[in-house]
């Protein structure tokens, strides 16, 4: 009896059009933000602790906006409702891992999305400035500080029961690409995946990600 597919599905950058981080630190945070970032990219930094560093430039004080900038701002990745659609009609169990907020992921993907099937970071604003918590960090054999571990999230599923299928953008995504079967990559974890030898599924929508999903399930 085959292994049955499961997909982790990155959130920023993967079913936004855009990173919701980098649009809020561009709108937002101080002079300096954007060194954090390359560090994060670099890996010269764990994402856990610039993503903290970045999002403790910004007041409390600017919740509201900062929440309303985001819902203005953010366009759904084409194909993404169908997808999910998709996922539901043929039973393949469907988990958003992510290394965006609470604050803004679980509001964005409302009626999409069962918030049990969600992973993300959460945020205090009760301080002066905005700090970040981590539900889901990393445990051995993880030591990469992701933040949102999407590499122990994949390790509860046993690889010889599921087939786990990897959506994502970018460097949040790399480490749980190293352990998928199948990874859909755009941006820039299309370089990473190239670096570190990983096959990989270019992919521009969600359409792209049905056709090739619904190709590996005719030969099943």
């Amino acid at each position: 009896m085959g292994r049955s597919p499961i997909i982790f599905c990155d959130f920023d950058g993967t079913i936004t059009v855009k990173d919701n981080i980098i649009a809020i630190m561009k709108q937002f945070a101080p002079p300096g933000w954007e060194e954090i970032k390359d560090q994060i990219l670099e890996q010269k930094i764990s994402i856990r602790k610039g993503v903290g560093q970045l999002f403790s430039l910004l007041p409390s004080s600017q919740k509201e906006q900062i929440i309303q900038f985001v819902f203005d701002q953010t366009t759904i990745r084409e194909g993404f409702s169908d997808f999910v659609r998709f996922t539901n009609e043929k039973k393949i169990p469907l988990y958003i891992v992510s290394g965006g907020i609470d604050f803004f992921v679980y509001p964005i993907l409302e009626g999409l999305v069962d918030p049990e099937q969600i992973y993300c970071n959460g945020s205090d604003f009760s301080g002066e400035t905005i700090q970040i918590s981590w539900p889901y960090a990393c445990l051995e054999p993880c030591t990469n500080d992701c933040g949102c571990c999407k590499p122990t999230i994949l390790r509860k599923f046993d690889p010889n029961r599921y087939e786990r299928i990897v959506i994502g953008d970018s460097i949040t995504d790399l480490q749980a690409a190293k352990l998928a079967d199948q990874v859909y990559a755009r941006d820039f974890l299309i370089k990473k995946c190239q670096e570190n030898g990983i096959s990989y599924t270019p992919f521009t929508t969600f359409y792209d990600v049905i056709e090739g999903l619904s190709r590996k399930e005719e030969v099943r």
